[in-house]
């Protein structure tokens, strides 16, 4: 029999569960993002919450390799969406982490251009017939140079390895990509496909390369204060127009060129993971960027060029070399990290 003292503690104990019950049922969804910095900006990521009652958890990455390194270290589980280039998301079609997306429900999509909008036209976007990725911001990966320092707008690809810019040069810490830039010097047909006796000669001349360098860097914010800081004459744009528009904001005399070999470009889209907790939610976030807000944030506080509007900067018909999967980014990436830490041709490419 319970004594009177527990009879008149049984309501507060009843009303503290309901409220926790209440708590509960009550807590907003969550959408857990993996985005590229300028993709998920916090008046962007506020208008979604308000319009749909969820909360948005985004994590920023500035690299492939980091990338990949999350969305590998745990299947996948840990992001619902995330932001990745056409080339890139191959490897993670392949390995299964990565689910269709319903076209049906992206509603914006219709508003986009048409060569963003048919995903035939678009390689890496589909496979097998099924739709993995959503066109959503897209850059060529140009030349900025310091006018001060060029009597004219470097023509090649080759500037980059000018010996009057010695300590000068900037490049993005890419293995993948500067592999690329290093074929494109070579003359290959393909930046994104190197043969056996292609390596030899690739990594001597990154090795020449690295001779160039004032240093490399990560993000755009990052790219442009080195280069104003330190005086640099070149820089190979990875994040191009952006990285261009926070120069000029910055008071840099600088001019924005695409090489004769064409400009690696990139585009990146959204994509589902497999642990996607609430697809619905990942489908009606992409479909929140693909809108005309914060396809303007893209493009005029970032510099990017979106899916929705005909960039100023780039013509259709302008040479874009898109990015393919390389024959083995593990390989590029472990030689360019030889190189980085000064080994000479013969130790990079030594077992």
């Amino acid at each position: 029999m319970l004594r009177r003292s527990s009879l008149h503690r049984i309501p507060w104990l009843v009303l503290v569960f309901a409220l926790v019950l209440s708590g509960t049922a009550g807590a907003a969804e969550v959408l857990r993002v993996l985005s590229w910095p300028g993709y998920a900006d916090p008046d962007v990521v506020q208008a979604f919450e308000a319009r749909t009652g969820a909360r948005v958890e985004v994590t920023l990455v500035d690299s492939d390799e980091t990338l990949w390194h999350k969305l590998t270290a745990h299947d996948a589980s840990d992001y619902d969406v995330f932001a990745v280039n056409t080339a890139e998301l191959q490897r993670y079609i392949d390995r299964g982490l990565v689910v269709p997306i319903d076209a049906a429900a992206l509603t914006n999509l219709a508003a986009q251009l048409p060569r963003f909008r048919d995903p035939a036209t678009l390689p890496g976007t589909t496979r097998d017939g099924k739709l993995y990725a959503v066109p959503y911001a897209w850059a060529e990966m140009g030349l900025i140079y310091n006018r001060r320092q060029f009597d004219a707008p470097p023509q090649s690809i080759a500037a980059l390895w000018d010996a009057r810019y010695r300590g000068k040069v900037l490049i993005y810490n890419s293995g993948s990509h500067n592999f690329s830039l290093a074929a494109q010097v070579l003359g290959k047909d393909s930046p994104f496909r190197l043969d056996t006796d292609d390596w030899a000669p690739a990594v001597a001349r990154l090795v020449e390369l690295r001779r160039n360098l004032l240093t490399f860097y990560a993000h755009p914010e990052e790219s442009a204060h080195l280069f104003v800081s330190r005086g640099a004459a070149l820089m190979f744009a990875n994040y191009g127009t952006q990285q261009l528009q926070l120069l000029r904001a910055a008071g840099a005399d600088v001019g924005y060129v695409i090489p004769r070999e064409g400009a690696l470009a990139w585009l990146d889209c959204w994509a589902l993971t497999r642990g996607a907790g609430n697809r619905r939610l990942a489908l009606a976030w992409i479909d929140h960027l693909l809108g005309t807000g914060p396809a303007h944030v893209l493009s005029a506080r970032h510099g990017l060029a979106n899916t929705r509007d005909p960039a100023p900067h780039q013509g259709e018909t302008d040479r874009l070399v898109w990015l393919e999967p390389v024959e083995d980014v593990e390989r590029r990436n472990l030689l360019w990290e030889r190189i980085l830490s000064g080994d000479r041709a013969a130790r990079v490419l030594a077992p």
